[in-house]
């Protein structure tokens, strides 16, 4: 056990910046440590093993878990449901101390759901280990989080929202952390987190610390933001057997044929693209897709043969600046552009030609990056599709279709963490002003008809906010409050911290 914990440790200084230059077609290549088993693992860890009904490790795992204890900064692809929690729990379970009362290892979720679910993973495997784990998320009340850090949590799974919460009320120190994860990176940030990512950091210890990304995919955009939060990270793939970044995965969706465009709205309302580029098989069809699309408040234009040359430059070159977030387009309007970092690619319909399938699919994960292809199929459709994936050789998954009751679940968690964000930014006399509504609230949540008005404003709020632009990774995040009750820890010093 201690040559798997010691094996490729960096043995820099712990003032080391954590800095990188992006790059998205990382080929670093890695130190070929062997793959861990569970008699790998250290004795105080087999109760929780046992409990959780483990017999073996999992792919990712055995493999993955290695990297964690040599403690270089990773970016680790690995697809939903393949074992990734247990991947990081299990080292960050080791080398904790349980002795000392501190935040050890902060671990970012994009949702309440999957900080439950970390939460509940990492108790189970810490038994009898004597380490404890909180799960912090908006939407709730502050008491019981409050507590669980008076008790000393040593793990903290949260979302970055009301981790800044905490952060700026000095209910939670990171001066000693040691472990930072980020889980679903790429969720995190097509929800819009990024800005509070960033905040996040501004109240790290000075003190190196081991940072980790894991993602089912991993878009350009997320490579590019790779350098502000970690240290020329090494890169595993455990989707494929490849130890590097490049993958487009396969999905499909059953839908029915008079529900289609509808059944689109609540697919990327749960995928939430970064950016799409949507293939229909008609022109017929990209103008309703798109009028569609547009009705109902998201950043969509076409791309058709009839489009004139100075019309076509436009919508291109809003693509290219990440302006504008869906292209619908046929595979003549399509064919022989360059649109680099497009995070998915949404077929309407299957292509008539088998081989425009590898065409359109290909139009994602490039440069490096990993990337999405989504089919759309009705019982008909579905059956072509299958055959596509049998002459080309590619894996095929099929999801659930997203019910009305799934998007509205999805999008009340994403209005709570965008307003909750929003308030953060009042100062006091903002603050004072807002206050002349809250005697207005029980009368629209109790009224049948006024409960439209306040629907109308959450409504009106949610599609400004979340379907606006995404900040560039590049851009500058805006700096916590300065004042006494925004610092953490002792007293913050005047200079400005070293870049992360």
């Amino acid at each position: 056990m201690k040559s798997l914990i010691n094996s490729g440790r960096p043995t820099a200084p712990m003032n080391e910046e954590r800095v990188s230059t992006p790059n998205l077609n990382p080929q670093e290549a890695l130190p070929d440590l062997p793959e861990a088993t569970l008699n790998d693992l250290p004795e105080r860890l087999r109760p929780g093993i046992t409990r959780a009904g483990w017999n073996a490790l999992m792919p990712v795992q055995a493999r993955a878990i290695p990297y964690l204890f040599a403690q270089r900064d990773m970016m680790i692809q690995s697809r939903t449901g393949s074992g990734k929690t247990g991947a990081y729990l299990l080292p960050i379970l080791e080398m904790v101390n349980p002795l000392q009362p501190t935040t050890q290892a902060l671990i970012l979720v994009p949702t309440r759901e999957l900080a439950l679910q970390v939460a509940r993973e990492a108790e189970i495997l810490a038994t009898g280990t004597g380490v404890r784990t909180v799960a912090v998320y908006g939407g709730v009340g502050y008491r019981e989080q409050l507590a669980a850090f008076q008790a000393g949590a040593h793990i903290v799974v949260g979302t970055p929202g009301r981790v800044l919460d905490h952060l700026l009320r000095r209910s939670l120190t990171l001066q000693h952390l040691q472990f930072l994860i980020f889980d679903e990176a790429d969720r995190m940030l097509s929800m819009r987190f990024y800005p509070d990512m960033r905040r996040v950091q501004h109240y790290l210890p000075e003190h190196a610390i081991s940072t980790y990304m894991f993602s089912a995919t991993f878009p350009a955009p997320v490579l590019r933001l790779t350098h502000q939060f970690m240290r020329s990270p090494g890169f595993l793939n455990l989707s494929s057997d490849q130890i590097h970044v490049s993958e487009i995965e396969h999905v499909y969706y059953s839908v029915p044929g008079m529900d289609k465009d509808r059944s689109l709205i609540r697919i990327i309302e749960v995928e939430n693209p970064l950016s799409a580029l949507i293939f229909c098989n008609t022109k017929v069809r990209v103008n309703y897709v798109t009028t569609v699309l547009q009705r109902f408040g998201y950043d969509a234009d076409d791309l058709t043969s009839d489009l004139a040359q100075s019309s076509r430059e436009k919508v291109l070159d809003r693509v290219r600046r990440g302006t504008l977030r869906f292209l619908v387009a046929t595979d003549v309007a399509a064919r022989g552009i360059d649109l680099p970092e497009l995070s998915h690619v949404i077929q309407y319909e299957p292509p008539e030609d088998p081989e425009a399938y590898i065409h359109r699919s290909g139009r994602t994960g490039r440069a490096g990056a990993s990337g999405t292809a989504i089919t759309l199929v009705t019982a008909v459709e579905r059956a072509a599709l299958l055959r596509i994936a049998k002459q080309f050789n590619f894996p095929l998954n099929e999801r659930p279709l997203p019910s009305d009751e799934d998007v509205q679940h999805v999008v009340s968690e994403r209005i709570i963490a965008l307003l909750e964000a929003r308030l953060r930014t009042r100062d006091r006399l903002p603050t004072e002003r807002m206050a002349r509504f809250v005697p207005l609230y029980p009368t629209l949540a109790q009224s049948g008809e006024d409960k439209h008005l306040l629907a109308m404003l959450l409504d009106d709020f949610y599609q400004q906010t979340f379907h606006e632009p995404l900040i560039a990774p590049d851009e500058p995040p805006s700096r916590p409050p300065q004042s006494p009750s925004s610092a953490v820890g002792s007293g913050r010093r005047s200079r400005k911290r070293r870049p992360r």
